[in-house]
């Protein structure tokens, strides 16, 4: 049975505040366990006004405590800008708070520009080469590999499951070369989705971790209880996408009548390209969209996203996307 789960940006609303953002994030957590999704996951972002998780290992922590069986996880660890070993205490000290709960997605963008990638007082020059070894110096830290001659503390011997995060061939390959689970950003990122989950299945070597390939990929679910009202809470995102293709990102403003209708051309072919992987409508739009993406791409998991400005309306949104898998599970075991 596919799976369902739920990444979440900790929007920061126009004319609120950071720790109401954090607030509704954990909120949010609570309902998605309630409703049983399996994993939530939070982004690093950096100097982004409208995103609050930037100290993602803090904000997941936050998670943990408002939550008690859903896994929790980093989607993700923008893995540049960091020590592995720092990493690899953060996530040891996160599974030690909530044992067999955790997960820490990896990527290599920087998430955020590259003024403020300067500001993280990393070393940058390393490139797309660097990641690989990253990534497998934070696999040693947290199996207590004794050649690195330090132990992570917190950290050595942690289950810590490791995933790779794409948007592009590389991340697929990479994927494939170590052995581990592999989650493609397509909710706004869609144009290699295809190719780089048939390069990750056909490439994949059997790991310590995990036998076989295990693919998921994101996915937009704006939904309510009418058409009307679900175009009207798209409107939120479709300005972020808009604001941030300007260069003009910040908070996640409230939505707008007849907002995307009177964008220009341009704007229009933008938004339907990055969000082409989404399903905006009711529990039977919800149905036929995530329908023809499981036909589509056959991935064991899809993580569903969707920036809302009103907070019940974002839980809602999941509630009813919940509703919608449920409904294609029972038509698949009849």
């Amino acid at each position: 049975m596919t799976r369902f789960s739920v990444l979440d940006l900790a929007p920061v609303r126009e004319g609120d505040s950071v720790a109401s953002a954090l607030a509704a994030t954990a909120d949010l957590a609570a309902h998605a366990e309630s409703l049983g999704y399996r994993r939530f996951w939070v982004a690093e972002h950096h100097g982004m006004a409208g995103i609050a998780s930037a100290a993602t290992a803090v904000v997941l922590a936050h998670i943990g405590h408002a939550t008690s069986t859903i896994r929790i996880g980093a989607g993700g660890i923008m893995l540049p800008n960091h020590a592995p070993l720092v990493i690899a205490e953060q996530f040891g000290t996160l599974e030690a708070l909530f044992p067999g709960r955790v997960d820490l997605g990896l990527g290599r963008a920087p998430g955020s520009d590259q003024r403020v990638a300067q500001a993280i007082r990393r070393n940058l020059a390393g490139g797309a080469d660097q990641f690989p070894r990253d990534v497998m110096e934070l696999q040693a830290f947290l199996a207590g590999d004794e050649r690195l001659g330090i132990q992570a503390t917190p950290g050595a011997g942690a289950n810590v499951p490791l995933w790779i995060l794409g948007s592009s061939l590389f991340g697929a390959q990479l994927a494939a070369a170590l052995g581990l689970p592999y989650a493609f950003a397509s909710h706004f990122a869609p144009a290699a989705l295809d190719e780089a989950l048939a390069v990750y299945r056909r490439d994949f070597r059997p790991s310590a971790q995990l036998k076989q390939p295990y693919a998921m990929a994101g996915f937009n679910v704006l939904a309510a209880d009418t058409e009307e009202e679900a175009q009207l809470i798209a409107t939120s995102m479709q300005q972020s996408f808009v604001r941030l293709r300007y260069g003009e990102p910040g908070k996640l403003q409230p939505p707008v009548p007849g907002y995307y209708e009177d964008l220009p051309d341009n704007a229009k072919a933008m938004l339907a390209k990055v969000l082409s992987i989404s399903a905006i409508g009711t529990q039977a739009d919800v149905e036929r969209g995530l329908a023809a993406f499981l036909r589509r791409t056959q991935v064991d998991e899809v993580m569903l996203t969707g920036q809302i400005y009103d907070h019940e309306a974002r839980k809602r949104s999941f509630t009813i996307a919940m509703a919608a898998a449920q409904a294609m599970a029972v038509r698949e075991a009849a």
